[in-house]
């Protein structure tokens, strides 16, 4: 029989499941390395199947193991999995693991004021700023690895027309494109639509040169789609509302963490966004994350920021999760 232990919360709708114990040693000296002996690994691999599929999950869950951080820099790592594999980052998942680190005293924090959770990632080192209010939790913010424009206006044919894609970088790589240039908004009752064409935009996109990752060939590829109404402005900044198609076909319920980053990057790049402004992000549920942007400086990628997202994570459950060796459905199942 094997056994394990995790703990799930929520951030803005989307599922977190942060495992315990009970996994065997993920080998690597960094993160980075961490990732890409798991995702080679038959016997990682099954954990991250077991714990995703049905009986125990479903097509869109998410979730982390916890991993030794690459130095003492760092609190602790984590490998983020999802339906299809491991991710380089996740802006939702970090936000739950600094929830979870100050709640549980893996971090010590105070009662009052921001306690900084620092947690390598593939991408990089990130930090989750979490604020606390008499002893409880009222807030993160999402400190991610420095984001950027990476392409605008790519012109791609589509089955649902021509439409221009603009490309950028937040720990992931990601397309994104006005819903109305698809003749779509971002409604649940456009929900299937929205999950086939940001598919089709991913895979159209993903091994074109612009997708290749300068630095570290780990990082290439199209990670997700982000397909956004534009809401107009508030009296602090624009206001959009995205569904972020990831993976294969995964649908993020939040407004995506890493895909923020990325939208934050844009909307600076082109000065829709300025010095002190903030974004107000939904998502296709309703939830929200509100987003700001640091310049780097002259060492930083062209139009290069670093991104604040601010959004809240809650504890749904912990569990026990059991495979008995003579089920036949094994590590579990898929119908999508």
């Amino acid at each position: 029989m094997t056994t394990v232990r995790a703990i799930d919360y929520h951030t803005a709708g989307e599922p977190f499941r942060i495992v315990l114990d009970g996994m065997p040693e993920i080998k690597g000296t960094t993160v980075a390395e961490r990732r890409i002996f798991a995702q080679n690994s038959a016997e990682i691999d099954a954990f991250r199947q077991l714990l995703c599929r049905e009986p125990r999950g479903h097509a869109d869950m998410y979730g982390g193991f916890i991993v030794p951080p690459d130095d003492d820099g760092a609190d602790f790592g984590v490998l983020f999995w999802h339906g299809d594999g491991f991710s380089t980052a996740c802006g939702h998942g970090t936000i739950a693991l600094g929830v979870w680190a100050v709640t549980t005293g893996r971090v010590p924090a105070a009662a009052e004021g921001v306690t900084p959770v620092t947690i390598d990632v593939p991408s990089g080192r990130v930090v989750a700023h979490v604020r606390q209010t008499a002893g409880a939790v009222t807030g993160v913010v999402f400190e991610n690895v420095p984001s950027y424009p990476v392409a605008r206006d790519v012109v791609l044919q589509t089955s649902r027309g021509s439409v221009s894609v603009d490309l950028g970088f937040g720990g992931a790589l990601y397309a994104c494109v006005e819903a109305s240039a698809l003749g779509l908004s971002v409604v649940p009752e456009h929900y299937d639509a929205l999950l086939g064409i940001g598919r089709e935009i991913k895979w159209a996109l993903n091994d074109i040169d612009l997708a290749q990752h300068p630095d570290d060939d780990r990082l290439s590829g199209i990670y997700g789609t982000i397909i956004f109404d534009d809401l107009g402005d508030t009296a602090d900044g624009p206001h959009q509302r995205n569904v972020t198609v990831f993976a294969d076909g995964r649908v993020d319920r939040s407004p995506c963490g890493s895909g923020t980053a990325v939208r934050l990057a844009l909307l600076a790049d082109s000065g829709r966004l300025g010095t002190g402004q903030t974004l107000t992000h939904d998502s296709i549920v309703g939830t929200r994350f509100l987003g700001r942007a640091r310049p780097v400086g002259p060492a930083g990628k062209p139009g290069a920021i670093i991104p604040e997202v601010e959004g809240m994570a809650y504890k749904t459950g912990e569990h026990i999760f059991t495979l008995d060796q003579s089920d036949p459905v094994g590590t579990g199942l898929v119908l999508r």
